[in-house]
């Protein structure tokens, strides 16, 4: 059974910095991508960033460009999220998600493409 366990949210203010770890655990295949979403109060669950275990090509969300850095450690089976310059608007709870496969497999920022999801870990930026 495949295990996401997220960790790192907290309390920071506006400019400040923190970093989301994402341990991996149980998958069956070589193959993986793995995803940050994050769904503030009211508002719909979106996509972050993406990263895959085949190669080193990473996806960002527009809003996020240039602040937060998605990276891995495949021998760890771990994915990073630095974020920095954080907004109050990057207020919510994120949660790292992944799909496995017997290939190598792009990053994707399609929702179900994924189908393992962790509990999500709490970040608030208080201005």
């Amino acid at each position: 059974e495949v295990q996401l366990v997220e960790s790192g949210g907290g309390l920071v203010q506006a400019g400040g910095s923190l970093r989301l770890s994402c341990a991996a655990s149980g998958f069956t295949f070589d193959y993986y991508a793995i995803a940050w979403f994050r769904q503030a109060p009211g508002k719909e669950r979106e996509v972050v960033s993406s990263i895959s275990s085949s190669d080193d090509i990473t996806m960002y969300a527009d809003s996020v460009k240039g602040r937060f850095t998605i990276s891995s450690d495949n021998a760890k089976n771990t994915v990073y999220l630095q974020m920095n310059s954080l907004k109050p608007e990057d207020t919510a709870i994120y949660h790292c998600a992944a799909f496995e496969a017997p290939a190598p497999v792009p990053a994707s920022f399609r929702r179900d493409d994924y189908y393992y999801w962790g509990q999500g870990t709490q970040v608030t930026v208080s201005s």
